[in-house]
């Protein structure tokens, strides 16, 4: 069913229509981007709830679903049917989270169906059971940021206190995953990026302090089980956890541990996440094993490294962040791609000299510079195939050549980029907070 546009919405999208009222074609991108997730992949569920599919999958991934919403926070604070809708997906993701928190992906119904038949603990509302550390940072986040744009705080219920004691129980297990751990993922006749080596249980580890992952937000398997950026976007949510847990849950006991989970993790990543590069001095890892070994690369699903100050990790000019942007934005960094048209991060999830638009609009998020800025935008609308819609991945040399015509995750990404160069910016966010610092 197609939801018929708010007023706020339509005002949202008029005030972004007269910023650039000289530039037709950003105007129609914006209007058919931001509008998109809000008439195509919302569900509303009769108890209330609301389920969000990706846009071409009809599965609700709890990392997708909380991006494709978050540019409509904007709006919450005075339109009440669109804080009942975020509000709604918020309670969704908790329920799926007390259901199984190693689910990446689920069902709007328990109807059983699934991406593939893996070997793992799959019940009839999982879609997918990736095991991924964004997937219960994002839901954090989101409440977190509903709760601070609104006030709002009745989502922080006993439902949302259960699904934190499990994310907090859950990492504190994968810390010591070989040894504590019962999660394992096989999936047979697929791509090596689509399972987990050493039957299901991912490479050998080190003891790091950092919590293990055994998927990327790519939804690719990771080399090394400590995915750095996802860690980092760990401690910010257990820090963002703690501060619920005290203020509105008074919860101190859950405060406590996450408070020490996030110190722990922390540590971890100060030890063991970064390296010297001999270029361009200490930058952070993609991922470690904790035994020496290191990848050193960024991919364009979030949390990347790239994404470091936008997650809220570090300050957007901090010196190692900045190091490890430079690395991440060269040729050094294999999955930094450069062609006729454009040059971005792609994926190992997609074809080889595709970038992908979500990792252009971070890029355009984390930049201090103007003048790259206004050069992204231009590139988006560059590269939209001419649809005024964004894509997962397209080719250096030939957008016309992408993947997933309807993906709603970056086509949020790009609305919340534009918003924020005419000054719109999600209140509780670390933009919001550079912003007000510093109007650049």
């Amino acid at each position: 069913m197609t939801q018929q546009l708010t007023p706020s919405i339509q005002g949202l999208i008029k005030k972004v229509q007269n910023y650039y009222q000289s530039d037709q074609k950003l105007q129609a991108m914006f209007e058919e981007c931001f509008v998109n997730t809000y008439q195509t992949t919302i569900r509303p569920q009769s108890d209330g709830t609301t389920f969000v599919i990706t846009g071409d999958i009809p599965a609700m991934w709890l990392r997708d679903s909380a991006t494709q919403v978050r540019p409509y926070l904007l709006l919450a604070e005075q339109d009440p049917k669109i804080a009942k809708m975020i509000q709604g997906v918020i309670e969704k993701q908790m329920f799926f989270i007390n259901h199984d928190p190693y689910a990446n992906a689920f069902n709007e119904r328990p109807n059983g169906n699934r991406y593939h038949e893996d070997q793992t603990k799959m019940t009839d509302w999982i879609w997918e059971r990736k095991y991924e550390i964004d997937s219960l940072c994002y839901p954090i986040q989101l409440a977190y940021l509903y709760w601070k744009a609104t006030g709002i705080t009745n989502h922080f219920n006993q439902q949302f206190t259960a699904a934190m004691e499990k994310i907090v129980d859950v990492w504190t297990t994968e810390q010591h995953h070989a040894d504590q751990s019962d999660y394992h993922f096989v999936r047979d006749n697929c791509p090596p990026q689509d399972t987990l080596s050493h039957d299901g249980y991912g490479a050998p580890l080190g003891y790091t302090g950092m919590t293990w992952s055994g998927f990327r937000p790519s939804d690719d398997t990771c080399k090394y089980g400590y995915l750095i950026p996802s860690n980092m976007f760990a401690v910010v949510s257990l820090q963002q956890l703690a501060e619920i847990a005290l203020y509105i849950l008074e919860n101190e006991s859950l405060a406590n541990k996450a408070n020490k989970l996030a110190l722990e993790i922390e540590h971890g990543i100060q030890q063991f996440g970064m390296v010297e590069h001999p270029e361009f001095g200490p930058i952070y890892a993609y991922e470690t094993d904790g035994l020496g070994n290191y990848v050193l690369m960024d991919d364009a699903n979030v949390p990347s490294l790239l994404s470091i100050p936008y997650i809220g990790y570090r300050s957007f000019d901090d010196e190692i962040y900045q190091n490890t942007r430079k690395f991440i934005l060269s040729e050094e960094n294999p999955y930094y791609f450069k062609g006729k048209v454009a040059s971005g991060i792609g994926s190992p999830h997609t074809p080889d000299q595709y970038i992908w638009h979500i990792a252009l609009a971070i890029q355009g998020l984390t930049s201090i510079e103007e003048e790259e800025r206004d050069r992204l935008i231009q590139l988006f609308k560059e590269t939209d195939a001419d649809q005024n819609l964004m894509h997962e991945g397209f080719h250096v040399d030939d957008p016309e050549q992408f993947t997933r015509p309807w993906f709603s995750w970056a086509n949020s990404m790009f609305s919340e980029f534009l918003l924020s160069e005419i000054g719109l910016v999600v209140k509780g966010s670390p933009l919001h907070a550079y912003k007000k610092k510093r109007i650049y």
